[in-house]
């Protein structure tokens, strides 16, 4: 290294103490080199009492050591600055391998690789370009100032202490390209795409030298149908694909696709459910489009409004920071990160996860456009908003990356609003299809609770005083209205919605409902609900949300609803009044008004038309059932909604008893061609038939018509030779230190690449408290979720980067995990994965099928959750029900020629370790 600065920096580092706590006990690197073990309260108390050590994620960190936070240098802090938008595993062995540097084996080698990644990103930053070095260093003295732990390691490594500027380095979106506005593209063509065409393009994208896969081009082909012109109105043609893992579905219908858009000047939108899978179709179509700028055209990734950073939000912010606070710090590595991302996702895009568990989430994640603040054209920052910007690009681009909510929720909206947006897409494809019923469940319900009614309060009021209230970025109607409204009589109607709206929960209503002092008619109604529930529902001690039927109704609640529902009509007049009075204006002045000022109107019609007509209408629609006849296609109730014992909501919830009825209705029909796959559309009952025909009511197929055409294609893989599934008959499933055991010695035998799935939290804390420690001892890391200061996605990050980690979880994470290779060999139930008996699944199980219902759900949890485990032709796997009553006839979920077998738990241990030994 060459100059003084950078080395005064790197000595800086060097002189400064490092940390890493584990589960039993914790290293401690002092400045020599010397490495101490410490028990975990001798370790809290060093890191207390300073000098601030070099650590990796402090929260983690903390909580291990199980101690309050404490000043520290979080290398994860400083590699955001120094790699804004870059991908990193937040462990030290997650550092190590992104900066090249060799991986670390146990805590003191871990706390070695600290100081050495510190070393590595200082000395990368002052060796960086000229114009990088300008750009970071205003940046840095801001947060230097702040008092950021790494300000003056960064500022002597770019060589720039003292330097400032005007706006200290925060206003990043001036230096942030503007969208243009282009011409409509008019509605795509009809030419079909014929087998043959989509064989060669696959042929073309896997390369000559690619593993010979019949399978996947045998899926390519049949996925064509899809892709073929309609003969009749509403009459989409769907194809109901099953590929088997390792076929290469994204590929296989990337192939089709693409010639279609191609040939067609379209888009194709290729919805999935999890964001895992979204950053992977992003990365498989680097095949179909190597040049960045060409891929930066051609593929757009669309999620809601409130996944991208507001760029008015972070200019807010940046704003209200008093000299010297802390957030200083926080939102420089925020614009850093703004500056560098490709289309600013916070939620599973570029933005790393773990930076909002180090820095707080009310200055990253909370920056985000939230339900209702945007005032569209009337914002500063309009023609540089990642939002806007992301929409526009995804009416030109060929492949549009979305998720299932998001299609089906701009579909129904569409409808509900007139049918009149004309950038609907015509193809759909969508992968992970045995998620298409459960995510229109969430898309098409709705939930006249605690927590919806005081976020209206919120749309229409904005920001109100007291408490964390007062430095809320929420702008009310009056905000977004202002400069919009044409005469007295508008304004008198939005004065009576804002009066209106007060009759809905206001900051505090949790407590004072649960305090039995409600105020407004709202909180009155959703006090009673509370009441109701705590009253008639069973097992208030089992971590879960409590459920009551609304009918019968106790004494007062009928009377709280209709006080409640001529609340609404009072708030519901003038919000769809407003709607019409700004429709008309554009009717009125469609010569003067200029195009942002149309389009902001327009915006602005919309949401006051879906708040005052469609959610406050489908509220007034659920408590007029409370005294009448619930329709019979849905099914209601009242919760208390519950996190680990914890209150967070109370209300009514009504959802459809099938919600592929308005799937189809709103997103099939008016498509031209829909292709819904997935490894697991069928259950595998063992009868073919009825397994196809419930995979079409499962998606939606059963309602359209032309009939969906069927296409399966088998893996390539040889499961019986590949796999061991174990179902272990002498642990006692409710005996928490038999369970325990068990996992320690599968999770040993393994030797890592284990995942524990459970399908209750508390169990899963019992099990992790069990075992963490000779996890640890063996040289094995342990995670876990709702344990760990980490969210799903890190983890399953770090589980993916670490071959030899361990990860407890639940559904999310059985849903989340794409591990290939050895990170993933083992996987673990604490007990058979049975539906819950909550009253919606019983509503459900009623109408389709009773027993052969829940088997069904569970069967395909089994085989979904098995199909994690080999992804590979080389992979091995193992995977273990600890449950001695699991009915045979489940057994059916998993592959031909590959039967569970019955043993004790050594036997299963035994036979795991040789097989994945081998």
């Amino acid at each position: 290294m060459s100059g003084t600065a950078p080395s005064k920096a790197l000595d800086a580092v060097l002189n400064a103490p490092a940390l890493v706590a584990g589960a039993r006990g914790a290293a401690w690197r002092a400045p020599d080199g010397a490495v101490e073990e410490l028990a975990p309260a001798q370790a809290a108390a060093r890191a207390r009492a300073g000098p601030a050590p070099i650590v990796c994620h402090a929260p983690a960190t903390a909580r291990r050591l199980e101690t309050a936070p404490f000043a520290a240098l979080d290398t994860l802090e400083l590699f955001a600055f120094v790699r804004p938008a870059v991908f990193c595993s937040p462990t030290p062995r997650g550092l190590a391998a992104a900066l090249g540097l060799p991986a670390p084996r146990g805590l003191a080698a871990e706390a070695g690789a600290l100081v050495e990644a510190a070393r590595a990103l200082l000395l990368e930053l002052a060796q960086a370009a000229g114009d990088a070095k300008t750009e970071a260093a205003p940046l840095a003295a801001t947060m230097a100032a702040a008092g950021w732990p790494w300000g003056a390691a960064v500022l002597k490594a770019l060589g720039a202490a003292g330097a400032r500027a005007a706006g200290g380095g925060l206003d990043v979106w001036t230096l942030l390209p503007e969208w243009s506005e282009q011409a409509p593209q008019g509605q795509p063509a009809s030419h079909p795409v014929e087998p043959a065409e989509a064989r060669a393009r696959l042929a073309a994208l896997i390369g000559p030298d690619a593993e010979p896969r019949p399978q996947q081009a045998d899926y390519a082909s049949a996925a064509t149908a899809a892709f073929q012109p309609r003969d009749a109105p509403d009459a989409a043609l769907v194809v109901l694909a099953e590929a088997g893992t390792g076929v290469g579905k994204t590929l296989g219908y990337i192939a089709p696709a693409s010639l279609w858009a191609e040939k067609n000047q379209g888009a194709v939108w290729l919805s999935t459910y999890t964001k895992n899978l979204q950053r992977q179709i992003d990365q498989e179509l680097d095949r179909l489009y190597p040049q960045p700028r060409l891929k930066a055209r051609k593929v757009v990734l669309r999620k809601g409004r409130e996944n991208y950073l507001c760029l008015l939000n972070l200019e807010e912010a940046a704003r209200a920071l008093p000299l010297g606070h802390g957030d200083a710090a926080a939102l420089g590595l925020l614009a850093r990160w703004a500056r560098a991302t490709r289309d600013g996702d916070m939620v599973g895009g570029d933005f790393p996860a773990w930076l909002a568990d180090l820095v707080g989430r009310g200055r990253t994640l909370g920056l985000t456009d939230r339900r209702g603040e945007c005032i569209y054209s009337a914002c500063p920052h309009y023609r540089k908003c990642f939002i806007e910007r992301g929409i526009r690009r995804a009416r030109r681009a060929e492949m549009v990356i979305a998720n299932h909510a998001l299609v089906m929720t701009q579909a129904a909206l569409n409808a509900a609003l007139g049918g009149d947006e004309p950038h609907l897409p015509a193809r759909y494809v969508f992968d992970e299809g045995h998620h298409v019923f459960h995510a229109a469940d969430g898309a098409f319900s709705a939930h006249l609770s605690g927590l919806e009614t005081a976020e209206l309060r919120r749309w229409v009021l904005g920001a109100e005083s007291g408490g964390a209230a007062v430095r809320s970025r929420a702008r009310g109607l009056a905000r977004r209205l202002e400069d919009l409204i044409a005469d007295d009589a508008a304004a008198a109607t939005l004065e009576a919605a804002l009066r209106a709206a007060r009759a809905l929960p206001g900051p505090g209503w949790l407590a004072r409902i649960a305090g039995a002092a409600p105020h407004g008619p709202a909180e009155a109604f959703l006090a009673l609900v509370r009441q109701q529930v705590l009253a008639r529902s069973s097992g208030r001690d089992d971590g879960y949300s409590l459920e009551a039927e609304t009918q019968p109704a106790i004494d007062g609640l009928i009377a709280a609803a209709a006080n409640l529902d001529a609340a609404l009509d009072r708030l519901a007049r003038p919000l769809v009044a407003l709607a019409e009075s700004l429709a008309a204006r554009l009717d009125d002045e469609a010569d003067d008004l200029e195009t942002a000022t149309r389009l902001r109107i327009e915006a602005m019609c919309r949401g006051l038309a879906r708040r005052g007509g469609l959610t406050v209408g489908g509220w007034r629609d659920m408590l007029a059932s409370l005294s009448g006849e619930r329709p019979e296609r849905f099914v209601d109730w009242f919760a208390v909604e519950r996190i680990e014992r914890r209150e967070i909501d109370t209300g009514m919830h009504r959802h459809w008893i099938d919600p592929t009825v308005p799937f189809a209705e709103h997103v099939v029909r008016p498509a031209q061609g829909v292709l819904v796959t997935s490894a697991t559309l069928r259950d595998g009952s063992g009868d073919d038939e009825a397994d196809w025909r419930a995979a079409e009511a499962r998606t939606g197929a059963v309602h359209v018509s032309p009939p969906a055409l069927r296409a399966q294609v088998p893996s390539p893989f040889d499961y019986a030779a590949q796999t061991r599934i174990f179902v272990v008959t002498d642990v006692r499933r409710d005996a928490p230190e038999q369970v325990a055991a068990a996992y320690r010695e599968l999770f040993l035998a393994a030797g890592g690449g284990a995942l524990g799935l459970f399908t209750a939290i508390a169990r899963l804390r019992r099990v992790h408290e069990r075992i963490a420690a000779a996890i640890e001892e063996a040289g094995l890391p342990l995670y876990a979720q709702h344990v760990d200061a980490l969210d799903t996605a890190t983890l399953v990050d770090i589980f993916r980067a670490e071959e030899d980690a361990c990860l407890l979880g639940t559904d999310a994470v059985r849903d989340g995990v794409d591990v290939p290779g050895r990170s993933l060999r083992l996987i673990v139930f604490d007990r058979v994965p049975w539906p819950r008996p909550d009253l919606l699944h019983r509503a459900r199980r009623q109408a389709f099928g009773g027993n052969a219902y829940d088997d069904m759900i569970t069967r395909l949890r089994l085989k979904q959750a098995f199909g994690r485990l080999v992804r590979r032709a080389d992979d091995r796997g193992v995977f273990v029900l600890l449950d001695p009553a699991m009915p045979t006839r489940l057994g059916r979920a998993f592959p031909e020629g590959v039967t569970p077998r019955r043993l004790g738990l050594a036997e299963a241990v035994a036979e795991t370790r040789d097989f994945l030994g081998r």
